[in-house]
């Protein structure tokens, strides 16, 4: 019954904040500029949490300081300045918060402001950055949603017990399919243009990108000794927990929108 509970809270949750995020990706501009700034915001706060610091104190401004106009630059459209930013406050949080912690620290603001520019960067390129995004997006809820449910029903043998042991070998590769199928059928609903193997080998990456950032989140929260990042989002515990995907493939994703060039769709890589 717990399990069902679970679950129930997770759909619940996910159908309040899968069509707000699509709406502010539909609509760019203004709404998706304040969903990444909040989103950034919230990342930097759980982070600080788990990093054992506050957020209004020392630990809470070296944090969200740098993410924070790391992103403002970004929604300005001055990317470059921003990630100058970033790798700046990354810097002065090793130095000033100590050895250790200040690692950690440094590291959330590279993870989380890298992740936040590149989502901002690549939505400003008009009808393309569009479509990237909603391509980004449903890529990594298919590579989640797939893996989850596949895991749950075939079950099998352990991916890394030590890191996750929740999950499976049969939830990873189940994954990966339901990433690439939803990627063909993402892009060829917004227009395709590419070869099938194209867009199923860009889905497939971002898929793998996905399952590596909810590993390593997974291996971090266990570093740290915590169930969940926070409790924000019932059912799926914090903005890291249920982010930790699109924190890793959209770096990935921009990465390959910026090999492309402008107007052109990820998935159009070749």
């Amino acid at each position: 019954m717990a399990q069902l509970a679970d679950l129930r809270a997770r759909v619940l949750t996910a159908s309040i904040i899968g069509p707000v995020a699509l709406f502010c990706i539909w609509q760019g501009g203004v709404w998706w500029s304040a969903l990444m700034l909040l989103c950034v915001l919230g990342l930097g706060w759980e982070w600080v949490r788990l990093c054992g610091g506050r957020g209004r104190g020392r630990a809470g401004a070296l944090v969200l300081v740098p993410v924070l106009a790391g992103a403002l630059c970004a929604v300005l459209n001055f990317p470059l300045p921003g990630l100058l930013l970033v790798a700046i406050g990354a810097g002065l949080a090793w130095w000033l918060a100590g050895e250790l912690s200040g690692w950690w620290l440094g590291f959330g603001v590279l993870y989380i402001g890298i992740a936040g520019i590149a989502l901002l960067e690549l939505r400003h390129d008009g009808a393309a950055g569009k479509g990237n995004v909603v391509f980004l997006f449903l890529v990594v809820w298919a590579s989640d949603i797939a893996a989850y449910f596949t895991g749950r029903f075939l079950g099998g043998p352990k991916l890394a017990p030590a890191i996750s042991p929740n999950k499976t070998w049969s939830g990873a590769l189940g994954g990966l399919l339901g990433a690439m199928l939803v990627g063909l059928g993402t892009a060829l609903a917004l227009g395709g243009g590419a070869p099938l193997g194209a867009i199923a080998a860009v889905a497939l990456l971002l898929g793998l990108a996905t399952q590596s950032g909810d590993m390593f989140e997974s291996w971090i929260k266990r570093r740290f000794g915590v169930k969940d990042s926070s409790g924000l989002l019932p059912g799926h515990g914090g903005l890291l927990d249920r982010l930790d995907g699109v924190l890793a493939a959209a770096p990935v994703a921009a990465l390959i929108g910026l090999a492309s060039g402008p107007g052109v769709h990820v998935w159009r890589w070749v």
